[in-house]
Parts: structure tokens; C-alpha cells; sequence
């Protein structure tokens, strides 16, 4: 189950199309003070920082997979932004932040990532909207969609090496 389920995230975070991009180093991905691949004890300390929770769970299936679920309060419209981290051996493979937001938080979240990593196309799904940027082997996705009165604005953080080294000892486990 668990590897039809990672070949859906692959899918999912296939790459946008990109407009140039800027020249600076942007392999580091990262939104909130939170970056891809991220060791959980470094996310974990800067969610305290920033006066958040987060919890984790280890996986009742794969005891090197730890899923974590917290909050950053008032990182966006004071409202507080929701975190999901699911990590393994320690490392973030995938991170969610996500927040109702404003018109003006969502436009400043744009302009801070489009400033930082280059100019990217925008892509529509439905009512879904979304911007990608992917470098050496990690991807910083922001999706927005209309919800009831208001707009749901997510980041998603993905590490690539990351869930592909799970991938190949998963591999190497079910085969032994």
C-alpha cells in the first residue's frame, strides 16, 4: 500500500513547467523557517521558535516513519498555519503547511517565493491553482484553492533523495 501510495506523490508533484529562473542557489528549499529534508529535531526547534506545537507518531507499519502534526500560530492572517511533517530515519520527506489566508497574505506569499526562486508558470486544476519550484531533487510547491468565504493556501515541501532512499531500502527489506 505503501508504495501505489508514494507513486501517487510522484504524480502528484510532477514538475510545472518553469519560466527562467533566478540565478541564486535555491537548493535549499524552504517556507516559514521550515526547509525540505530538514533533520525533524531542526523543524521541531523552529516551531517552538516561533511558539508552535508539534507532535509525532511513529508508524505502526514502518518504525522508521514518524508522522508529525502541529501549528505555527499567527503565521498567517493570526490565524496560525496547520504543519504536517512525514519523516523518515529522522529526515522530513514530506512537509504540508497550511492556513486559510487573505487575498494579501496569499500575494505576499507569491511574491516572497517568486522573489527568492525565480519566476515560475502557474498552474490551474479545477479551482486549484498552484507554483512549483523544484531544485536538485526537492520541491517547494504553493497550492491555493477558493474555500467557502474565503481562500486554503498550502506549501508543500518534498525531499526527493529523501523518500528515495526509503524507496530502495524498502526495496532492498522485501527482498531479503
Amino acid at each position: 500500500m505503501i508504495l501505489p501510495t508514494a507513486l501517487a506523490w510522484s504524480a502528484w508533484f510532477a514538475p510545472i513547467p518553469a519560466l527562467p529562473a533566478s540565478q541564486q542557489d535555491t537548493s535549499a528549499l524552504r517556507f516559514l523557517g521550515v526547509r525540505a529534508g530538514a533533520p525533524l529535531q531542526e523543524i521541531a526547534a523552529e516551531v517552538r521558535r516561533r511558539g508552535g506545537t508539534l507532535h509525532c507518531d511513529q508508524s505502526k507499519t514502518d518504525p522508521r516513519v514518524r508522522e508529525c502534526r502541529g501549528t505555527l500560530p499567527g503565521a498567517a492572517d493570526q490565524r496560525g498555519v496547520t504543519v504536517w511533517v512525514s519523516a523518515i530515519d529522522s529526515a522530513a520527506g514530506v512537509i504540508a503547511l497550511s492556513a486559510p489566508v487573505s487575498q494579501a497574505t496569499l500575494r505576499t506569499w507569491r511574491d516572497q517565493l517568486t522573489r527568492h526562486y525565480g519566476t515560475v508558470a502557474m498552474a490551474t486544476q479545477g479551482k486549484q491553482k498552484m507554483m512549483q519550484w523544484v531544485r536538485r531533487g526537492r520541491m517547494l510547491r504553493l497550492t491555493w484553492r477558493p474555500e467557502g468565504d474565503g481562500t486554503t493556501a498550502s506549501v508543500s515541501l518534498v525531499d526527493g533523495l529523501v523518500l528515495d532512499r526509503w524507496g530502495q531500502e524498502r526495496d532492498a527489506d522485501s527482498t531479503r
